[in-house]
């Protein structure tokens, strides 16, 4: 049976900061996992660039048995209804399971507390801070790094997409360590600048 990995998005979602991981994990996981999408409800949901995705479950109906819980980014992760995210990121984080998060929907963490206990990134400290408020603690851990990867927990700004599909697939030791390594160095340098992979 593959494992599962469950993309969380929501209206007018970062399709970029999906693509590279969800692509990836086929690439490289040797036919060992699926993507499966979630939503508020399963209902199409648009993204930033006009794709019109029907997710496979709506919130209520998340399976519970998953390798990773990622939330991709998007313009909505402030409105009040993203709040319904909330207890699967909780219970994914309470369960040991992988945690990722990019863009907005990392600072979404923040919100809920679970930026408090490791350390992690996000588009801007302060306004990270402004919008968590009293749930966020974590300063003192908060990295100006592209991806940081920390206790289960993954996380990006927006223009990170390769670093973070790169970080998560090395927490889910989806596939060797250099052949992840591989994969994000022709795609950060291009097909004439990154070594290329030994056959």
């Amino acid at each position: 049976m593959k494992k599962r990995i469950l993309f969380v998005i929501l209206e007018q979602f970062a399709d970029w900061e999906a693509a590279y991981l969800s692509s990836a994990i086929y690439m490289l996981g040797q036919n060992n996992y699926e993507v499966k999408t979630i939503s508020l409800k399963k209902e199409a949901v648009q993204s930033i660039g006009g794709f019109r995705v029907i997710p496979d479950y709506e919130i209520q109906s998340a399976p519970s048995d998953y390798e990773a819980l990622i939330l991709i980014g998007g313009l909505t992760w402030r409105k009040q209804n993203a709040r319904e995210v909330a207890p699967l990121a909780e219970s994914a984080y309470k369960a040991g399971k992988i945690l990722g998060a990019i863009c907005d929907a990392s600072a979404f963490l923040g919100t809920i507390g679970l930026l408090n206990y490791g350390n992690h990134t996000s588009n801007d400290l302060k306004d990270l801070k402004q919008w968590a408020g009293a749930s966020y603690t974590g300063e003192s851990r908060y990295l100006r790094q592209q991806a940081v990867s920390d206790k289960n927990i993954v996380t990006a700004n927006g223009t990170a997409a390769l670093e973070f599909a790169k970080e998560v697939m090395l927490t889910l030791k989806l596939a060797p360590e250099k052949k992840i390594n591989e994969w994000y160095q022709f795609h950060k340098l291009g097909y004439y600048g990154a070594p290329m992979p030994e056959m």
